[in-house]
């Protein structure tokens, strides 16, 4: 889990960066962006550095958050331009992001090793010997009676590590590279961390797990609330991973009045769209599996669906072709409302690549996470507790809401199977973390899942492990498993909405 789970000065400088971005589109006039030169100065005040040595090069960093919040490119330290360059191609609401989504600030990252294993201080010189007897390369060898690694014959396997009974031999690597499950981080020529955009599928778990902060993904905060200005009404698509993101005083019978708060002209929950999503997956399994297909994946996942694609191109069409809960959520929004706007509102950085797809642009306008929704609640002043609550939000099924955590999708299809398809047995394997779905893949290759229902989840613990979260993902866990219980129905095949599946097409 690393750092995750732990409130530290990055997020508070995240908090910052957001809320100063949404405060700054609220007061937006046309054609003035100076105010973009004060912010750094307004989170990194005075003379004397907050969290290093160096209060100028907290600032330049904060600058570079501060861009990649309002959807704006990342400049290298080597160039030199104001902050506000480009910044007036970026207002306008019809904007959207420039790839790459995550980016890493080079000047704020530390050039972490990248896998390094090394004898600490601890070392006593046992007689035993054990990490020097396991070594598979003998690059072991002992000075002063002290265990010293020769740098050139270790191969990393980690074996020392495991067998020294002080844990006096540590293997350190690097964070991001470590937590990203494409294997898409190295180094560029200055030992500074980088990231192969081919590989990358934008999971966003890089930038959670960097202990400095340097990783950041480019946000639409600034272009959400321009749209909510203008004359268009913006509804709010939220996640079923949002129970508890904010806080006791911000149940979900408050959601609606607090999105309106933001001038979003009313919020429904996506968990309405994982329901459709779960009755077209259900349909299409039982159609297709085995006689089509040799097993299904779920769909809902982007960073699964991407990493399935590109590295298993021939088993990418066993991965369901049904819309997922947001872009379904979305499609229903604007057949109700036609020409509205759609803003998902969720944990996931990977998300705003789906959004970005040509097919999906229609359905949905903005991609904001809970993070980021969170700046905009701080700049707006909006006090939870003095919100009205409603009775309730759209009537989505206990199952819908259990999307987000692992095993809910899974678990939700094979309920509407066993309702509607008595004899159908299904069988269900699931992953969390990249690392985990690939392995789960390459058996589903071999074989091993022949008939099988399988659930990737690029996050640990599901959705609300999403790089965009606010709270412990096992907080959080417990308050969407929580709400499923407090649904007025448990299934997706109970959904009100079940009738307008086939007008979603």
């Amino acid at each position: 889990m690393g750092i995750r789970g732990i409130h530290t000065s990055i997020n508070d400088i995240r908090k910052s960066v957001f809320t100063e971005v949404a405060r700054l589109s609220y007061n937006y006039e046309e054609g003035d962006l100076s105010e973009m030169e004060r912010i750094p100065y307004r989170i990194v005040p005075g003379e004397i550095s907050l969290y290093n040595d160096n209060v100028f090069l907290e600032r330049a960093i904060v600058r570079e958050r501060m861009r990649l919040a309002m959807g704006l490119n990342f400049r290298s330290a080597s160039e030199h331009a104001p902050v506000t360059q480009g910044a007036q191609e970026c207002v306008k609401p019809e904007k959207y992001y420039q790839p790459p989504l995550i980016n890493i600030i080079k000047f704020a990252c530390h050039a972490c090793p990248e896998n390094l294993v090394t004898v600490t201080d601890h070392c006593q010189g046992c007689l035993a010997h054990p990490c020097s007897e396991v070594c598979p390369r003998d690059a072991i060898s002992f000075v002063h009676g002290k265990s010293v690694i020769d740098e050139d014959k270790c191969i990393k396997c980690g074996k020392c590590v495991s067998v020294c009974p002080y844990h006096a031999i540590i293997q350190q690597k690097r964070p991001c590279a470590e937590s990203c499950g494409m294997h898409a981080i190295g180094s560029d020529e200055y030992g500074r961390a980088d990231i192969d955009q081919e590989r990358c599928v934008s999971c966003g778990m890089c930038l959670a797990n960097c202990p400095f902060g340097a990783i950041a993904d480019k946000a639409q905060i600034f272009q959400c609330i321009q749209a909510i200005k203008s004359d268009t009404p913006v509804y709010a698509a939220i996640a079923p991973a949002i129970v508890g993101q904010f806080g006791a005083d911000l149940p979900l019978d408050k959601m609606r009045s607090a999105f309106k708060a933001l001038g979003f002209e009313d919020a429904v929950e996506v968990a309405i769209g994982a329901d459709l999503c779960t009755l077209q997956e259900a349909e299409d399994f039982v159609n297709e599996v085995p006689e089509k297909l040799p097993f299904m994946g779920t769909s809902c996942c982007p960073a699964w669906s991407v990493m399935a694609k590109k590295d298993f191109p021939e088993q990418a069409g066993c991965i369901s072709m049904a819309l997922t809960p947001m872009v379904l959520t979305g499609r229903l929004l604007k057949k109700e409302h036609p020409g509205c706007k759609v803003a998902f509102i969720g944990p996931c950085a990977a998300k705003k690549l789906e959004a970005m797809r040509t097919s999906i642009r229609t359905e949905i306008d903005f991609v904001l996470t809970f993070e980021e929704t969170m700046g905009m609640f701080e700049a707006k002043e909006v006090e939870f507790a003095a919100l009205e609550p409603h009775n309730t939000m759209h009537g989505a099924s206990g199952d819908g809401r259990a999307f987000a955590v692992g095993g809910g999708v899974a678990g939700a299809v094979a309920n509407v199977i066993k309702e509607k398809y008595p004899d159908r047995e299904v069988r269900i394997e699931r992953a969390e973390g990249l690392d985990a779905c690939r392995k789960m893949l390459a058996l589903a290759k071999a074989g091993k899942y022949n008939g099988y229902l399988l659930e990737g989840m690029a996050c640990p613990g599901g959705c609300v492990g999403g790089a965009g979260t606010v709270m412990p993902i096992d907080s959080s866990k417990r308050a969407v498993l929580q709400n499923q219980k407090e649904s007025s129905h448990d299934h997706a095949y109970e959904s009100t909405y079940e009738m307008i599946l086939p007008d979603l097409e």
